[in-house]
């Protein structure tokens, strides 16, 4: 009999790949986890308990067939698991990198709460799309039919990225419309390269381009193009445009010198990783460089932040976040990595306004706060205590209280276009479409910021309700 691959999670610990050392990795911008052996990935893959009810499975937006990948890959059968990931999760290489897997999968996983350490899944779907693309198993789409009906995208981030996959794999004709000089939305610009190296990113864009998607960069819709143009170009459109607008700050000097946008100091940072001119970088605007930083939020644009600027050399980088560590938005995961890396998070902590000398910023007047009674949603709200104010010296301050959607229906002179009350484009769950015909909208212009898994969830959703309709239209027949 063959000896059982699974269920050795009595006998087997938990191990991460190998993590660099933090001094090294303060370094430079790559990843900060290896990779692992084939061995090492099919001893851990080993250790999932093949649960009959896979919570794992059920708190992944994309429902991936996790328990079934594991088996495989225990099994030394790389190649079907990576055929079983790839068909529920478009960019699974992506999202074992950057999913928040100690909030979804791996919080979820049986063995853990029975307190064996959960399975290291998001490394293990990394380890065996990397493969994949290593042994040429990634290929570019063929489809074997093309298709008369064409499909307009707005925005080149993970929803439409998504989309446009499952639509030109049907043989549909696909356009993706996007302002950047380069596709793949935040993936690109917005998260650092020590959680997603961007060539990781390139080589999908790419692998669509091979596979004939289409894309117009450098292309803002309501500048250089109007939607109705789109509209009229294509049968379907597709807004995936995600939410670009940073919350602010109020206080007095929320405006001096010194005061950026997260939005603004990543972007900086992954161009100059690019091997871009980056002028704000180089004049010091968007650059941590000799700076004390003292970051504003405590999610995951704001643990983005803090880990960049230790990368660029700042003295010191700190992080606000009004509740306790308990109660923040952002990974755990990445709470550790950046502590090891030198940030110090100032726990219950608010901005009340800012110091500023000769309109220069120079730094935070914070005020200290305590968790009183339970919200609407079940959290602690935060108080203020009165008489502990105090304040903290800081060269460069970044706002990372998250983003909200642009005005589109006034953008694209389309004011048909229906809002809800935040600003986000409403779309019926499940089929995305919008009020206006053959409309569609996906990912965080219609949820609000969110995750790029949610945003690969919906684009496919949308895709298999174009497919539908291709799929059930009544057929012509040309007359003789």
């Amino acid at each position: 009999m063959a000896k059982q691959p699974m269920l050795k999670f009595v006998t087997v610990g938990k191990e991460m790949p190998e993590k660099r050392a933090a001094d090294q990795r303060k370094e430079d911008f790559a990843e900060i986890y290896g990779e692992y052996a084939r061995e090492k990935a099919a001893e851990q893959a080993g250790r999932c308990s093949q649960c009959g009810v896979p919570y794992c499975q059920s708190h992944c937006p994309l429902h991936n067939n996790i328990p079934d990948w594991l088996k495989l890959t225990a099994e030394g059968r790389l190649r079907e698991a990576y055929e079983v990931s790839q068909a529920t999760n478009t960019f699974p290489e992506i999202c074992g990198r950057i999913c928040p897997q100690d909030r979804l999968c791996e919080g979820n996983c049986v063995i853990e709460q029975s307190g064996h350490g959960t399975v290291t899944i998001g490394s293990v779907e990394k380890y065996i799309t990397d493969t994949a693309w290593d042994e040429g198993w990634v290929m570019p789409i063929a489809p074997s039919v093309e298709r008369p009906e064409s499909v307009g995208i707005i925005g080149a981030g993970p929803g439409g990225l998504a989309a446009a996959d499952m639509l030109r794999r049907a043989g549909l004709q696909v356009t993706i419309y996007d302002r950047y000089d380069r596709a793949g939305g935040l993936l690109t610009y917005g998260i650092p390269g020590f959680k997603l190296e961007k060539d990781v990113v390139m080589r999908r864009n790419k692998l669509l381009a091979d596979g004939g998607v289409k894309f117009e960069l450098n292309t803002d819709v309501g500048q250089d193009i109007t939607l109705a143009e789109i509209r009229e170009e294509h049968d379907f459109v597709i807004i995936a445009t995600g939410v670009y607008k940073s919350r602010d700050l109020p206080g007095p000097n929320a405006t001096a010198t010194g005061m950026v946008r997260a939005i603004d100091y990543l972007t900086a940072s992954n161009r100059k990783s690019f091997g871009d001119a980056v002028p704000e970088f180089d004049n010091g605007e968007l650059n941590a460089e000799g700076k004390r930083i003292v970051v504003i939020g405590g999610g995951d644009t704001a643990m983005d932040c803090v880990r960049t600027a230790t990368r660029q050399g700042a003295t010191s980088v700190k992080c606000l976040y009004r509740r306790d560590r308990a109660n923040m938005p952002g990974s755990q995961r990445e709470v550790q990595n950046a502590e090891e890396e030198g940030v110090e998070f100032v726990w219950l902590s608010a901005p009340k306004g800012f110091n500023a000398t000769n309109d220069v910023v120079d730094g935070v007047l914070v005020q200290k706060m305590r968790l009183g009674a339970p919200d609407v949603t079940g959290r602690q709200s935060p108080e203020v205590i009165e008489g502990a104010d105090y304040i903290e010296g800081a060269d460069m301050v970044i706002k990372a209280l998250g983003f909200e959607p642009e005005d589109l229906p006034t953008l694209w002179d389309m004011p048909e276009l229906a809002v809800t009350r935040w600003g986000t484009i409403k779309a019926k769950p499940m089929t995305h479409e919008t009020d206006l015909e053959n409309v569609f909208a996906v990912g965080d212009i219609v949820r609000g910021a969110s995750l790029v898994v949610w945003a690969i969830r919906d684009g496919r959703e949308a895709a298999e309700t174009i497919l539908e309709r291709v799929m059930s239209a009544p057929k012509t027949v040309a007359a003789e």
